[in-house]
């Protein structure tokens, strides 16, 4: 049973949260800890210096950072630090790794790409598909036969797309539209058993504010997420397997790869790791402990934060809801998307902010292939989206209700 979860605690931990705001728009960006943001501010003011000197600032500085990194391995299950690196966004990392793994391919191998994931997680390979003259099979998570607005990416529906020249799968955790949960660990299963030479590539920018991350039970080559989504430094992290690491030629300086030639951080990282952010990681770890209790508190709140507002949307004749119309937190997460009939997505954003204190968005949050290739909506439009997490509360929901419930009944 989920422990009993005090939203007002969590929300004294985030010093943006007493503004006039409130802010539904957190898988663009999540508010920071104040216990980051401080430390920060310390480390550049009192440990600022560059990294490996015998010089006591220097020593002291170089502790910090090794802390963060295990921080953030503990934080993801890594087998170790060595297998992540730390960088400037998910989107950097996987450009990255996409370098990186040049030699794994050949020309005529076959990628599988969902088309339900954020640009981060496809453009990258796109491009070397073009490069290398691969074979992209786009996966489209059951939307590639029948029409839906609640796309899925399972085992059934990726097991036709593989062959035994398949050599790569990029998929998303949690869609940043959807909000929809993929079983990571089951389609990892499914593409050992079909294609055991291909890597898994997963991206959980829209997973990780929201459940505890374990890399290992996911079964995953590579699995990346930025850290400002969930709660912490404008950074993210990339985590490599074992196996995965195999694959990898190091884009490091040539003299390092003998002495640090089984670190990713080397490997991949190319100094983009900001020492203060990486620092900081541990108050992140420190906030969301122990991880089993918090996560699973925050997922029933969640659930009852998303149920309000989906309650709401789903009365309606004149709204298509995008994702799983139910809010049971074992299937999604609180990223909801819709339009209304009649409306341009962006009037009703506008309109809802004239009126009140809510920042929501509209457009396709680089989910161009699914919002315009999959739905078939306006590039310059796309859905109205409400992103809540933990420090949301049901007042600041019901209110949103009201308001967008005025604003729609206006028109009409």
């Amino acid at each position: 049973m989920a422990t009993a979860f005090d939203v007002n605690e969590a929300r004294a931990h985030f010093a943006a949260l007493r503004q006039n705001q409130s802010f539904m728009d957190n898988a663009g960006g999540s508010q920071i800890l104040d216990s980051v943001a401080d430390f920060i501010r310390q480390y550049l003011v009192s440990t600022n210096v560059q990294l490996g000197a015998t010089y006591p600032i220097s020593s002291q500085s170089t502790r910090l950072v090794e802390e963060g990194y295990d921080a953030a391995a503990k934080y993801v299950n890594a087998e170790s630090t060595n297998n992540i690196v730390l960088g400037g966004s998910t989107t950097q990392l996987f450009q990255n790794l996409s370098a990186s793994l040049w030699d794994h391919f050949s020309p005529g191998d076959e990628i599988v790409l969902s088309q339900l994931d954020h640009e981060a997680n496809l453009a990258s390979w796109v491009r070397l598909a073009f490069r290398k003259d691969l074979k992209v099979k786009w996966w489209q998570g059951g939307a590639e036969t029948n029409e839906t607005t609640d796309p899925v990416l399972t085992p059934d529906n990726l097991r036709p797309l593989l062959s035994s020249r398949t050599k790569f799968v990029a998929c998303t955790h949690t869609s940043n539209i959807l909000g929809t949960i993929h079983d990571i660990a089951s389609i990892s299963k499914t593409l050992r058993e079909t294609s055991p030479d291909a890597l898994l590539c997963v991206d959980a920018v829209a997973y990780a504010p929201h459940r505890e991350v374990d890399v290992q039970a996911f079964g995953v080559d590579f699995y990346s997420f930025s850290w400002y989504k969930v709660y912490g430094p404008h950074q993210a992290i990339l985590y490599a397997s074992p196996r995965g690491q195999k694959a990898i030629q190091s884009l490091g300086h040539y003299f390092n790869e003998k002495a640090h030639s089984n670190e990713l951080s080397n490997q991949l990282g190319l100094a983009a790791g900001a020492y203060e952010l990486a620092a900081s990681l541990p108050k992140v770890m420190e906030y969301c402990s122990p991880t089993d209790r918090f996560w699973n508190s925050v997922a029933a709140h969640e659930e009852r934060l998303q149920a309000i507002l989906l309650e709401y949307l789903n009365k309606r004749d004149d709204v298509t809801v995008y994702g799983k119309k139910s809010p049971d937190r074992r299937h999604r997460v609180p990223v909801i998307s819709f339009t209304v009939k009649g409306w341009k997505s962006r009037d009703v954003v506008e309109s809802v902010e004239k009126k009140s204190h809510y920042g929501i968005r509209y457009g396709h949050f680089y989910s161009h292939r699914m919002v315009v290739g999959i739905f078939g909506l306006p590039e310059g439009d796309g859905v109205v989206r409400v992103s809540l997490v933990h420090y949301n509360t049901e007042d600041e929901v019901r209110g949103l209700v009201k308001v967008l419930d005025g604003v729609l009944e206006k028109r009409n």
